[in-house]
């Protein structure tokens, strides 16, 4: 396919990118391949590989628009409170697409919305008085940290479900028995603000 012809298919990156992220949203990441995007917008698997090359590319596309949703405009003067801001927004971006934590989590996207992102918790740890290696290794940890939770949170049991539970009391582990209770129910907001709190505790 030439240039003209993917032009005049009236397709562009940005079409096949949430042309994905649709799909994903309905049926789950198993479900995007270059073939249902291609099914999707009723065109030939050519002219989505003209725009995304491989299935790896087109994931990092995804995560860099999932990304994209993490604004980094109207931020708190406080440095300190411009972390936590940045660091929830990540959050809730991750969580508004269907499996977003693990597109996310499962690529390494140089691209300017994943870059700007950086670029603001960074400058924003910086200006918290960290030194630079440990502005980057802070940063990094949030991320890791953040990706984790949301991945859990979009993996967890339905409501009722109990098995970890079930698999505690009917083995060996008396020190999770003792503390069964505060894995369930999940609380995943207070728990991300527990962990971040702990991450940005000043010393």
């Amino acid at each position: 396919m030439t240039k003209s012809q993917a032009s005049r298919s009236g397709l562009d990156a940005g079409v096949v990118v949430w042309t994905a992220l649709d799909l994903m949203d309905e049926q789950g990441a198993d479900a995007v391949s270059i073939r249902s995007i291609a099914t999707r917008l009723d065109v030939r698997m050519n002219t989505v590989l003209w725009h995304a090359k491989t299935k790896a590319r087109l994931r990092e596309l995804m995560a860099d628009a999932i990304i994209a949703g993490a604004s980094t405009d109207d931020l708190p003067d406080d440095p300190h409170d411009r972390v936590r801001e940045l660091a929830h927004r990540y959050r809730r971006a991750l969580l508004r697409h269907r499996d977003g934590a693990s597109i996310v989590a499962g690529t390494y996207a140089a691209e300017p919305a994943t870059l700007g992102f950086a670029d603001a918790l960074v400058g924003a740890l910086l200006a918290d008085g960290h030194a630079e290696r440990e502005a980057v290794w802070l940063c990094w940890t949030v991320v890791y940290f953040t990706l984790g939770l949301a991945q859990e949170e979009q993996s967890f049991p339905e409501p009722g479900e109990h098995r970890l539970a079930r698999a505690v009391t009917a083995g060996p582990y008396p020190a999770l028995a003792r503390v069964l209770e505060h894995f369930e129910p999940a609380a995943f907001d207070e728990r991300f603000d527990f962990g971040l709190d702990l991450l940005l505790r000043r010393g």
